[in-house]
């Protein structure tokens, strides 16, 4: 059983107990927070509480996280649109609406197992029995390519490329309003939003340090096509930092707006270019060409 400690920062103070933690410990969803305040396993200085407790800076919240019992994650018969596959790596076209891997309370439908009934047993498994061969990620609603390991020594080796920002990756985004620069740089340290856990904000009080390049392709009339490209790989990077300059990816659930002349939210993974694990030789992935500010998306 993992005990952990969590103190009350002051941007907690007033905050119910089960969204703070919650908050701090994303992996672990509200409904299984409150299960574990309800039975018990969650005190706030010595004193055991309820779910609606509101906590106060300063305070120390304990609980313990009972052991977990491995879940059965089913391959499944998933059409995947391959880019490039060897015996370390494949790259897949991640389509829009999958979520990449399985979580508490939804085993199935995934990415991760339309994997396991492609690779059969051929996946890394460093990343634990939910996200075999995933080594990074894309949102639900983006899609394209995407890396997945076969073996761990290749999982390794991609993940340090990841951590020194050599992984090449480049986006293709419709956002709203119309960008004057030809290009620029987005600089701005992200972290998780301390007025909604379920967003992350740029600039905002530990934030980690987050960079974002874009390109102008095209302007509309009220949006602009641009090409960002990444040095690091925070979480909803890109649809943060283009909101944070007040010109939201369309569609964006969490940071912009519906827009009816669009199917789908606009941003999409394009490229990907990385070091062969095995071979170090350079590998170049681009997904199908499609233009974003046509709508196709």
């Amino acid at each position: 059983m993992e005990l952990i400690k969590l103190p009350v920062l002051s941007e907690y103070d007033g905050e119910r107990v089960d969204k703070v933690i919650a908050g701090e410990a994303d992996t672990l969803s509200r409904s299984f927070v409150q299960k574990i305040i309800k039975s018990g396993e969650v005190t706030v200085d010595g004193k055991v509480v309820k779910p609606g407790y509101k906590v106060s800076e300063g305070e120390e919240i304990l609980f313990s996280i009972p052991e977990s019992i491995e879940p059965d994650i089913p391959a499944q018969d998933i059409p995947l649109d391959i880019l490039y596959e060897d015996a370390d790596v494949l790259v897949v076209n991640k389509p829009k609406g999958m979520v990449v891997h399985p979580a508490a309370g939804h085993y199935t439908d995934t990415l991760v197992n339309a994997l396991m009934f492609h690779c059969k047993k051929q996946l890394s498994g460093i990343n634990g029995i939910l996200r075999p061969g995933i080594v990074h990620r894309i949102d639900k609603d983006t899609t394209g390519a995407l890396i997945v390991c076969k073996n761990d020594a290749a999982h390794q080796n991609i993940s340090a490329q990841l951590k020194e920002h050599s992984v090449r990756r480049r986006y293709r985004a419709i956002v709203h309003g119309v960008i004057k620069e030809e290009s620029g740089t987005v600089n701005a340290p992200i972290g998780r939003d301390p007025s909604d856990r379920k967003k992350m904000c740029a600039g905002c009080r530990n934030g980690k340090n987050a960079v974002t390049h874009f390109q102008v392709l095209k302007r509309l009339k009220g949006y602009t096509y641009i090409e960002c490209s990444l040095e690091t790989g925070r979480t909803h990077q890109i649809r943060v930092h283009l909101a944070s300059m007040g010109f939201p990816i369309v569609n964006d659930p969490l940071y912009g707006q519906k827009d009816p002349h669009f199917k789908h939210m606009g941003l999409w993974a394009k490229e990907i270019c990385y070091i062969q694990p095995l071979t170090k030789e350079r590998i170049l992935i681009q997904d199908k060409d499609r233009d974003l500010s046509k709508g196709e998306e």
